[in-house]
């Protein structure tokens, strides 16, 4: 079954790399450039799956997810970031905010895929 995926990165370059990834895998790539482009994406397109950045400019991809698991709307949607901050304090705020996964970059294919799994 194909599912929806959010990918929400400042990165162009990152960007299309991981819809590349999302797409040959036969799935719907959703990218957006932004956490505020991520949280009105969130409630209209409903993805199954958020892959989610943390440093970006305006807003972080810690402050977005905190924002889409506190709205009834979007706090069911698994989100999974995807970043270079790799430090055990980043992960661990990650997982407290409610991230079902945690991938460092730079990433493999099968690192991406892999968390589509669960």
């Amino acid at each position: 079954m194909a599912l929806k995926i959010l990918i929400v990165d400042d990165s162009e370059v990152d960007l299309r790399k991981l819809q590349l990834i999302i797409e040959n895998a036969g799935h719907l790539a959703l990218p957006v450039n932004s956490a505020a482009l991520a949280l009105s994406s969130a409630k209209s397109d409903k993805p199954d799956l958020i892959l989610m950045d943390v440093t970006m400019p305006i807003m972080d991809g810690f402050a977005a997810t905190r924002k889409l698991k506190a709205d009834d709307a979007t706090k069911g949607i698994p989100v999974v970031f995807v970043t270079s901050r790799n430090q055990k304090a980043d992960i661990a705020w990650g997982h407290m905010l409610g991230a079902k996964g945690f991938v460092v970059k730079p990433y493999s294919k099968e690192q991406i895929l892999e968390q589509l799994l669960h």
